[in-house]
């Protein structure tokens, strides 16, 4: 029997611990729960999670901080779950590599849904056969967020930039409006989310070499969406 799949929460608050927790039990999940950035980060070294819940106001690190390191060394996917509810905070949090982003106060019964949805993602996304993709000179490794340029030099990359990455390789010289990117990747449409989705296309398109004002790979087709143009192999 497969184990059930375990939800790490950092928050600063006891009693939203426990509610988590409970709410995220009562549906099947495993969970652990901290108080503090350092026993959170020291757990995952002995057990990976695969949800983690990041609150952003804690009491010994920055709570960004915390997500941008997890996106950078995680495979697990990251909702940031946080009472600052401005625009700004949740565009920096998706730039940083959070796949969701929940305004408290909330219901639980809707924190458990987001935890489902990036798990079915999560899933869809996870054949073996499907790890690796090449194009233009560029190896990209899905199963360790690398890219491998031909001269053997190596680029790491986000969670989140790899959904985007891939989405793009797996429909290559087909148009992707961002309707589609938001239906695919998830999350509330809106400013939060097109401005989310600008950055991590532009640091796409910086770590690929391209030149910003004229790229050859991603191409904004502007009031339409955007093109990859790259012949693809998957392997």
């Amino acid at each position: 029997m497969s184990r059930a799949p375990l939800v790490a929460i950092l928050d600063d608050e006891p009693e939203i611990r426990r509610m988590l927790a409970l709410a995220l039990e009562e549906a099947g999940f495993q969970t652990t729960a901290f108080g503090r950035a350092t026993e959170f980060e020291a757990a995952l070294k002995r057990r990976a999670p695969d949800v983690c819940l990041v609150d952003l106001g804690l009491p010994d690190r920055d709570g960004l901080a915390v997500v941008h390191r997890l996106a950078l060394e995680s495979g697990a996917a990251i909702i940031i779950v946080s009472g600052r509810a401005q625009v700004q905070d949740r565009v920096t949090g998706l730039e940083l590599g959070a796949d969701d982003y929940i305004i408290k106060p909330f219901d639980p019964a809707e924190v458990v849904a987001r935890v489902r949805a990036r798990l079915r993602k999560g899933r869809a996304e996870s054949v073996p056969a499907t790890q690796t993709a090449y194009f233009s000179g560029w190896t990209a490794h899905f199963d360790r967020y690398l890219l491998v340029a031909g001269d053997g030099t190596e680029v790491a990359f986000s969670h989140a930039e790899g959904e985007v990455l891939r989405l793009f390789l797996e429909s290559p010289r087909r148009l992707i409006s961002r309707a589609q990117m938001q239906e695919s990747l998830g999350g509330a449409a809106g400013e939060s989310f097109d401005r989310a989705m600008d950055v991590r296309i532009s640091r796409l398109r910086t770590k690929l070499g391209e030149d910003p004002r004229n790229p050859t790979l991603i191409k904004t087709i502007y009031g339409a969406g955007y093109i990859f143009l790259g012949e693809v192999e998957w392997r």
